[in-house]
Formats: C-alpha cells, structure tokens, sequence
C-alpha cells in the first residue's frame, strides 16, 4: 500500500507520460512528397517585420509581402506550406538543423550567405537607410557612422553593412526594439530597409526618428533561402517565381503592398508604404489579449506542467544518488546539479535544441524546450529534496529498521512523506520561476504567452502596454499557484512527527 503522499509523487508522472504523448501537431513535418500528396514544406519567418512578414490587425492571420509571395509560389510549385513564426536570429539555425525548409523573410542574398546556403532567384530589390533621431543631424552616410553605436539585428545583413563603417554594434531581436532604442538615445543610428523603414514611420506616426540617409548606393536583392542539400527545392521555387513573373502576380503582388514594383531592379526608388496596422492603443491591447491567453494554455501552462514533473522526478533521482553510498552515483549527480546551476537555462535550451542535432538528436520545439527545462529544474529541485531528506530526524530511520523496514519502504512510507513538506516552500519558488522561464521558449519556436506579446509589439510599436498585459499573465498565473501552497502544506504536515 502506497501512502497519499506518495501517490501525489506519482501521480505527476503519470500526468507528465500523458502531456508527452498527446498529438500537438506543432513539431515539424518532412519535406516529402508522399504519393499524390503535395510536398509539405516548412516555412520560416518572423512575423514581426512589417511590411514584409506581420499578423494582419483584423484576423490575427500571418500575412506581408514576404508570405503572400512564399504563398503564391507554393500554390504555383503545388507545395503544402506550414508557417513557423520565430525571431530572425532563430531562423537561419532552425533552417541549419532541418527543422525548416526555407526562409522568407526577405533574406538578402551576401557572397557569406551564399557560400553556405542556396538562394531562388531574387523577388525583391531595396536599398539601405540610415535612421537617426529627429535632432540628429551629424549621421547621413555610412562614414558618419564610424565610431558611433547602431541597433541591428545580428544575423541580418544591415548588421554587417553598420559594422563594415565601424560603428559599434548593439544586438537587437528584431527592428521594433532597435528603434526604441534610438528614441531612448541608448544608440546613434540603424542601418535598415528603406521600406521596412517608410512603414515604421507611417504605422507609428512617430516624429521623433527620421531617415538621415541612404545607406550606400548598393541596391540589394532578397531571396527565398535554402538548405545547400535541397537543390531540388530551391529550383521548384525558381521554376514558380519565373511564372509568376511572367503572369504578372509578383508585380501585382508588389504594387499591393507598395504602390511599385519591387521585384524589379530600380522599383524601390518611388514606394509607396501605407501603415500596416492602424489601431489604436486601447484597440491592439484588446485584440491581443484573447492570442496571449491562447498563448498561455496551449504553450506556457503545458510547458510548466511537465517540465516540473520531470524536473522533480529527475531532483529525486539526483538528491538520493547523492545521498547514497555508491561514489559513482553520489559524483554522477555532483556534476550534473554543478553543470546546471553554473550555466544559463538560455544557453541550455540552445545547446539541446540548436546543439545536438549536430549529433544526430534532433528534436521538435516543444519536446526539445520541456527536456531543457526539466534538467534545469532537476538540478535545483535536486539540492532542495536532498536538504528536506536530511532535515528528517535521524530517529524515524532508526525506528523504521526496528520493524523491519528495508531502505525502500522506510524512504517511501516515512522519509519522503515527511521531506516532502519540508521542501513544499523552496519548491513552489522553483516552479514559480520556471512559469516565468517558459517565456525563454519562443527563442526555440514554440509558440507561447511571450511570443504572442513580442509579435503584435513588433508590427504596432506598442511594447509598454503589452509586455505589461504580459508581466500580468504571468503575475495571475504565479499568484494562482502561490494560493495553493498553503492547502498543500496543510495536507502534508500530517506526515511530519
């Protein structure tokens, strides 16, 4: 017979085996082509960079230049697309390890680029600007940004355009932030695409950035990109987007968003960019709330539940290895609770998600994100049980051995019933912080409370009102969890002598 305490032991074990057995359909689905089916291809973007890749105001739906152009080629190439929304320094890695097949977010086509990746024929042409503050008026040419500080994006190609005239570079997410930045004084100057530029300005209506210059007189293409291995890909995506040209859609396309055509060299002299989100305030707080809560159900509250049940089981495992005699297990969980708590759960989720691959482990987001989290909450949770074991007078070990109990009972039936009150207090702060740490998933493409917050601020600009509806999901959920730690102390402290 199992005591009550120890039945809430096992009962998130069971749980946890449900949640990662269930059929989430958001881990990514092979490139093939089955039979009659079309080829599903996996297709990575932002959606945070208007004009060219944002969710529409109306229907929450990912739309942009970049998307109906990748759409159009996959209804003339007969592709089945599946959209994956993610920040642009996460894309190129995720295209790396397979889990995306191409990525339109107009990527620019660079001789680095090109040597280790495959590009379609491009379908867009632009040009740099360089962005200022309204009361700056020393920075108009790439010159003027040597020695100064810029905000870019870390893989885009605008950040080595900055850096090539020896400004100093502070790394950004994506466009939104750097901007602020800018406006805060915290930097001089961004490098950008005039036109994702002239759609900030006419979204925010905000007087207090201009455009100070171009930013040399390159003119740059952007391409669909692709993996060096899928060459029969990229020339499906050539053979579509010559038609395309030809019928006129790309132009049609472009003249939508832009009133010119971009997909031609020279067409991106006279753009025409209307504001692609038109809210108010009040109005893109509310349209976002319901996304952020949908958010909050199907990826932070999901990652929580079970990356706290395998973090305990794998805290037991690694308290009482450390509590055992056996040197090699007793050193095993030593260097396992030292590597988790002397390293950053972001370079955790990086390595499990981005790094082993490269080994031959490849793993979807969410099964990837639970595992990384669940070590990290091991190695804490690890320390905790082995402090609330020993904190277990040494008498009722002794009395246990007096009736005859073995080492397995006398830990089930009387130390762990016991130890588990004991460590309920330092427990709730662990899962408390793994609530919040679930934000860090967006970066390995789930799709979670956070990402939903950083998606809509990214095409609206409104960054203080929602990551503030974001700190109060978070603070809701969090206080929700400390109401009921008392209950469970109260139930548990019936186990204590």
């Amino acid at each position: 017979m199992v005591v009550p305490s120890v039945r809430l032991l096992l009962l998130p074990l069971v749980v946890c085996g449900v949640l990662l057995g269930l059929p989430l359909g958001l881990g990514p689905a092979a490139a093939t082509v089955d039979g009659d089916q079309p080829r599903v291809v996996r297709v990575g973007t932002e959606g945070v960079y208007p004009p060219f890749s944002y969710r529409d105001p109306e229907s929450n739906e990912l739309t942009g230049f970049d998307v109906d152009v990748v759409r159009a080629v996959a209804e003339e190439a007969g592709w089945d697309l599946r959209f994956t929304e993610a920040p642009f320094d996460a894309l190129f890695p995720a295209l790396d390890t397979g889990r995306l097949d191409v990525i339109a977010n107009q990527v620019t086509v660079t001789p680095e680029r090109e040597a280790r990746y495959l590009f379609s024929t491009p379908y867009t042409y632009s040009r740099g600007v360089i962005v200022t503050a309204s009361d700056t008026d020393d920075i108009t040419t790439l010159e003027d940004l040597e020695g100064r500080t810029t905000a870019q994006t870390a893989s885009s190609n605008w950040a080595a355009v900055a850096k090539d005239a020896g400004a100093e570079i502070d790394y950004v997410q994506d466009f939104g932030p750097g901007v602020e930045l800018l406006v805060q004084g915290r930097v001089d100057a961004i490098v950008n695409d005039n036109i994702a530029v002239l759609d900030y300005l006419a979204t925010s209506g905000s007087d207090e950035v201009k455009i100070a210059g171009p930013a040399g007189d390159e003119v740059l293409a952007q391409a669909l990109a692709f993996t060096k291995a899928d060459a029969e890909l990229r020339q499906e995506a050539d053979d579509a987007l010559a038609a395309l040209r030809e019928d006129g859609t790309l132009e049609q396309i472009s003249e939508d968003y832009f009133g010119a055509d971009v997909t031609v060299e020279g067409g991106t002299t006279d753009v025409d960019v209307e504001a692609s989100d038109t809210r108010t305030r009040s109005e893109v707080v509310q349209d976002t709330a319901w996304p952020m809560f949908v958010g909050l159900l199907r990826g932070t509250v999901p990652l929580t539940l079970a990356s706290f049940v395998l973090g305990l089981a794998l805290g037991l495992a690694a308290a009482l290895a450390r509590l055992s005699g056996i040197r090699l297990l007793d050193w095993t969980a030593r260097v396992y609770i030292s590597v988790i708590r002397g390293t950053p759960l972001l370079v955790q989720l990086f390595i499990v998600f981005f790094g082993l691959p490269q080994l031959g482990v490849d793993l979807d987001p969410y099964p990837a994100a639970i595992i990384a989290l669940s070590l990290n909450v091991g190695g804490y949770a690890a320390e905790i049980l082995r402090a609330a074991i020993l904190s277990v007078p040494r008498g009722q070990y002794e009395a246990a051995t007096v009736i005859g109990m073995d080492y397995g009972r006398s830990m089930r039936r009387i130390v762990l019933p016991q130890a588990a009150r004991i460590a309920v207090p330092p427990l709730s702060n662990t899962l408390l912080s793994l609530i919040k740490d679930t934000s860090l998933a967006s970066l390995v493409l789930v799709p979670e409370l956070f990402r939903e917050a950083q998606v809509t601020a990214g095409a609206t600009f409104e960054y203080l009102p929602l990551y503030a509806l974001a700190a109060l999901y978070f603070w809701v959920v969090c206080y929700l969890v400390s109401l009921a730690q008392g209950p469970l102390e109260r139930r548990l402290s019936r186990y204590v002598a």
